[in-house]
């Protein structure tokens, strides 16, 4: 059999591994076994052994187009997504480490799930009925940002009549469209940049954005105007919470612009939600979430910059949906759905869960 042929059998095999043992990754790297991501801790695949160079290239361009390797030579890694024909559907990376090539592969789900096949707070179907505003998906890689914003996006598609753009690095879920017209594009093959797509948007007919990151200064400035001239903008960041969120955002800009930039967010924002995915006793893993939904109270803090009183806001609005991290993981503990101990991994303020678990 041809070496290639191999390669794509063998790559093949091993992510269809990864949907069969419900894995999140698989990674490919020189000098260990596959590797894979289950419900949050990396195992050495059985049976398998340590990679040669020879071999982890072979796995890795296998199911490369030449188009991305031909970037990859150029910049040295390369993000790109594909379908392991009709079975799943692959969010990939391929880097470079120590001058040979090492790749890893998420696996995104060919089904959109529900909210509340995704065990989030019912609170955030409010976000999928909004007309125009900001909505954020905030928190650390891998934590489902991405599923739980496809979710609400999908939520539009069956309740709605709009036209919606997705702007994304790169495509991760692949929306049917039912009530909706969806246009998804996908930086570096339809548009150049997050910027580059929310800036042309204005010229779409566009109802709903979602910008896959608002990852530099120009695309927040932009996405900011978005939401403040009629759109409905979903988008994400790297930031831990609600108050660390609306920080970074005005710390983007300069200091003479900040004033201005806290009136523009105080106006558009409509709400921020926060996750992080624990394991969950028993197998698998649940996610535990932050709320803020813009009320009168948010909005002035933002405007007068004392955005380090929103915890506050959350605690006295919990009628409202809101909750802080802390509330969600402290009924997570109660329910038996977590430990204490991996609960204490994601809290900013340990004396504070305590007592709620109290």
């Amino acid at each position: 059999m041809d070496s290639n042929v191999q390669a794509r059998h063998k790559m093949r095999q091993l992510l269809e591994a990864v949907v069969q043992q419900g894995a999140s990754d698989l990674h490919i790297s020189v000098g260990k076994p596959p590797i894979l991501r289950i419900d949050g801790s990396l195992t050495s695949m059985p049976n398998e052994k340590p990679l040669t160079k020879e071999e982890a290239t072979s796995l890795i361009l296998s199911v490369m187009p030449p188009e991305q390797q031909n970037k990859l030579t150029k910049n040295k890694n390369v993000d790109f997504s594909f379908n392991l024909e009709e079975k799943a559907r692959f969010r990939t990376n391929v880097f470079y480490q120590l001058g040979v090539l090492s790749g890893a592969y998420r696996l995104v789900s060919s089904k959109i799930r529900a909210i509340e096949e995704l065990n989030l707070p019912p609170v955030l179907h409010e976000f999928s009925k909004l007309s125009q505003g900001l909505v954020l998906f905030v928190g650390p890689t891998g934590h489902g940002k991405s599923t739980s914003l496809a979710s609400i996006i999908d939520e539009i598609n069956h309740n709605r009549t709009e036209h919606i753009l997705t702007i994304e690095d790169p495509i991760e879920y692949v929306y049917k469209e039912d009530l909706c017209l969806i246009n998804q594009r996908e930086i570096g093959q339809d548009v150049l940049s997050f910027y580059e797509g929310l800036k042309s948007c204005f010229r779409e007919d566009i109802n709903v954005i979602l910008l896959g990151e608002m990852r530099d200064l120009d695309t927040i400035e932009t996405a900011l105007t978005a939401a403040e001239t009629g759109h409905l903008v979903f988008s994400t960041l790297h930031t831990n919470d609600s108050w660390q969120t609306v920080d970074r955002i005005v710390g983007s800009f300069s200091g003479a612009q900040q004033n201005q930039i806290r009136m523009q967010l105080a106006n558009v924002l409509s709400g921020i939600c926060s996750l992080r995915l624990l394991p969950r006793i028993g197998g698998g893993r649940i996610p535990a979430t932050e709320v803020l939904i813009k009320n009168d109270a948010v909005e002035n803090l933002i405007r007068e910059n004392q955005i380090h009183q929103i915890p506050n806001v959350l605690e006295t609005s919990l009628k409202e949906g809101m909750h802080s991290i802390n509330r969600s993981l402290a009924n997570l503990i109660k329910e038996e759905a977590i430990t204490l101990e991996d609960a204490e991994k994601y809290t900013v303020d340990k004396e504070m869960l305590h007592l709620l678990i109290k």
